[in-house]
């Protein structure tokens, strides 16, 4: 009886593995072989939101349906930088956020292609022969209502249809996704970040927005005044919310906790340098040098500048009551 109900479970932790999948990642296509052909989708995938998910969800659906591997063809560096290199664009995701979130929900493989001159410069029906059927054997397209590629942005979903019967592959163009009668794309994203709207931000993405970054040696005025708090080393290319307070999840070592986190310069003491700073309630540990996440769950207020420290305590003990009250 006991061999029986082992056999069981052997059988089904087999079974549950073979339907779990860990994400490959490929920066170059000659180091890609796969037996099967591929359901795949192309573009940046900035955020990785709630649009972009549909999308993932359907590449699954069909991949499992047609017995295709999934993928993901995105571009590093984002394309706006090489043809606007004097931009400051922040991006939603860094790649290592959009690989978790790729893997998390159930791609085969992501490939991370280099933006270079050769590249960019193929025009949208060269793309669609010598790279999704040529090296990557492509069997199914999914593409997002607004799509295009290719020079001059010569490849949209007309193209792929004419393609798709010469070349054997299927085509399909997803329909966009609305939140209150709005389209989700990246650029709403990111303004609902820029305006201090968290929760917008959180429910257009699906999740609740992340940075993070090492702790690093500040000023230390916040031990002085009762709230010690976590200087964050974040990544340049990463977005930031706008100035302010905010109620934060804090990271650390693998534990969760609550947070009151700010951007800004510190006006109060006549900061200059903008920094990320939280103060993780009920914590005491030395966490310089750790990689730390924040995952912002609300917007507090503006960045204050107060008369006078003492105003500013008042106003943190506020801040505090609010972020112990809040629901996780």
């Amino acid at each position: 009886m006991i061999h029986c109900y082992i056999d069981r479970l052997l059988h089904y932790i087999y079974i549950c593995s073979q339907n779990f999948s860990v994400l490959k990642v490929f920066k170059n296509f000659k180091d890609y072989s796969s037996q099967k052909p591929l359901a795949l989708s192309l573009g940046m995938f900035d955020g990785v939101h709630l649009g972009h998910k549909s999308i993932i969800d359907e590449l699954i659906n069909v991949g499992a349906a047609n017995n295709l591997e999934t993928a993901m063809l995105t571009f590093w560096p984002h394309p706006r930088f090489v043809f606007n290199p004097n931009e400051d664009l922040k991006l939603l995701n860094t790649i290592e956020e959009k690989q978790q979130l790729l893997d998390k929900y159930g791609i085969d493989n992501l490939f991370l292609k280099e933006f270079d001159e050769e590249f960019r410069n193929l025009t949208g029906e060269e793309f669609v022969r010598q790279i999704l059927i040529d090296k990557l054997n492509v069997k199914y397209l999914i593409i997002g209502y607004d799509h295009s590629f290719g020079k001059n942005k010569s490849g949209n979903f007309e193209l792929l249809q004419k393609l798709s019967k010469e070349l054997d592959f299927e085509v399909e163009q997803m329909e966009a996704i609305n939140i209150h009668e709005n389209n989700i794309s990246s650029t709403k994203v990111r303004n609902a970040l820029l305006t201090g709207n968290i929760k917008e931000a959180n429910e257009m993405l699906g999740y609740f927005y992340p940075v993070s970054g090492t702790v690093v040696h500040g000023k230390k005025i916040g031990r002085t005044i009762g709230y010690p708090t976590a200087n964050i080393d974040t990544e340049s290319i990463k977005l930031l919310p706008k100035k302010g307070a905010y109620i934060v999840e804090v990271e650390v070592k693998g534990q969760q906790y609550k947070g009151m986190l700010s951007i800004g310069t510190n006006p109060t003491v006549n900061g200059e340098k903008l920094t990320v700073e939280v103060y993780i309630l009920n914590f005491n540990d030395d966490i310089y040098d750790q990689r730390i996440t924040v995952k912002f769950r609300d917007f507090l207020h503006d960045e204050i500048k107060f008369e006078g420290l003492e105003k500013l305590i008042e106003r943190l003990d506020e801040d505090k009551r609010l972020t112990e009250e809040f629901i996780f």
